[in-house]
């Protein structure tokens, strides 16, 4: 029930701003949960973890995901706003990322996805969330990044979050 109001409230331009807020104590949730835990639990959720593309720093992004066969499918809305998220050109500069699912970290490699497969993955994307329309309206129809995150390897338990 409440994540069908999420979905709902999600096309609303004050909801991705109240979001976007909620991103750095999804972090810390995420963190302490090994990933069991994100998106406030109403929505199949993930924490990818790419490399700063100017940092060279490990940078973790809670997401909204969809399957596809042994892939998770992510999205770069940016709760509509007219630039990419930072972790979309993390991976487009290095494909290479981790993500912490359901307590595993699996690492994994972004693909971006592009003509008839983009749009197979777009329609599974909103089937799932479905303000992702709003947020391109919002975005200036900018092409808004679909990635495939493809795992190459098998995975382990997410580490255990530092004490203190």
């Amino acid at each position: 029930m409440l994540g069908n109001l999420t979905r709902r409230v999600g096309h609303y331009r004050w909801f991705g701003a109240t979001a976007r807020l909620l991103v750095p104590a999804d972090r810390v949730i995420g963190r302490l949960t090994r990933g069991r835990v994100v998106a406030l639990g109403l929505m199949p959720s993930l924490v990818i973890t790419t490399t700063g593309r100017r940092s060279g720093k490990p940078r973790s992004n809670p997401l909204l995901y969809v399957r596809d066969d042994d892939a998770y499918v992510v999205i770069g809305s940016n709760w509509g706003q007219t630039h990419h998220p930072g972790w979309a050109m993390n991976v487009l500069a290095d494909p290479a990322a981790t993500v912490d699912v359901k307590g595993r970290r699996i690492p994994v490699r972004a693909d971006l996805a592009s003509g008839a497969e983009r749009d197979r993955l777009w329609q599974l994307l909103v089937a799932a969330w479905p303000a992702y329309r709003t947020y391109v309206q919002r975005a200036g129809g900018r092409e808004i990044h679909i990635f495939r995150l493809v795992p190459t390897g098998r995975g382990e338990p997410a580490a255990r979050p530092p004490a203190g």
